[in-house]
């Protein structure tokens, strides 16, 4: 029971630091260094409408939408000394380490569209990640589109796609035209091992992360088992 109890209280003395961190760095960033830049951390399981929802609080905020893919393909494309450096983790196929991931988005911090801050996109994914994060943009919010697996696993199973055109269909929610019905396909990663085995290892990254930044105060959790309509005006309400 004493081990226990210890533990606890070792526990929230923890949190009770990082919360404190996390404030002074705030502090420090908007008083002493005049900077107002605020982002938004959006991240939801596979098949949640995070593309959608994306769109709509880059329309009400004006901040840019940055994912880790589309920062390293950039750097790549533009040959930068960064992006040669992940060049050789990726060619070599190993994970781009966390500190090459967050000087590539304080590199793109200092870009004129993100003066304000940025709306991350599956970012940060591990709390190690988050703490650091906090130390070169105040998170200002993080928007969580929670809905059960299984209607993740109905949604993205049942996913058919047009190989002429590309066009998505479902088997149910949006039934292809007759005529077209015979050659689509599902695509290998639509099956529900696949789909299951995504969702374990989103459950296990973003549950500690979570409850991280519920404990900071700034975590908002939103219904995505509803149209995409209402989930987006659960979404903006949070903004206005």
């Amino acid at each position: 029971m004493d081990t226990l109890w210890s533990s606890m209280v070792k526990r929230k003395q923890e949190i009770t630091f990082q919360k404190n961190i996390f404030l002074w760095v705030r502090v420090k960033r908007k008083v002493f260094l005049g900077c107002n830049m605020s982002s938004i951390v959006l991240f939801g399981p596979p098949g949640a409408g995070k593309g959608t929802q994306a769109t709509a609080i880059m329309g009400k905020t004006g901040l840019p939408q940055v994912s880790t893919g589309d920062m390293l393909r950039a750097a790549l494309s533009k040959g930068t000394d960064l992006g040669l450096e992940a060049k050789e983790y990726m060619e070599a196929g190993k994970l781009v380490p966390d500190e090459l991931i967050l000087l590539l988005i304080e590199e793109r911090l200092k870009e004129k569209d993100a003066e304000n801050g940025v709306l991350f996109d599956g970012f940060p994914r591990t709390i190690p990640q988050a703490e650091s994060l906090s130390k070169i943009t105040d998170v200002s919010m993080v928007i969580s589109i929670e809905v059960p697996d299984e209607n993740i696993v109905e949604r993205i199973v049942g996913r058919r796609m047009d190989p002429e055109t590309g066009e998505i269909f479902h088997v149910k929610f949006k039934p292809a035209p007759s005529e077209i019905k015979n050659r689509l396909i599902q695509r290998k990663d639509d099956t529900e091992e696949t789909v299951r085995s995504r969702l374990n290892a989103y459950h296990s990254q973003t549950a500690p992360l979570a409850g991280f930044y519920q404990e900071l105060g700034v975590l908002k959790i939103i219904n995505g088992n509803q149209n995409i309509v209402d989930v987006t005006n659960s979404i903006i309400e949070l903004l206005v």
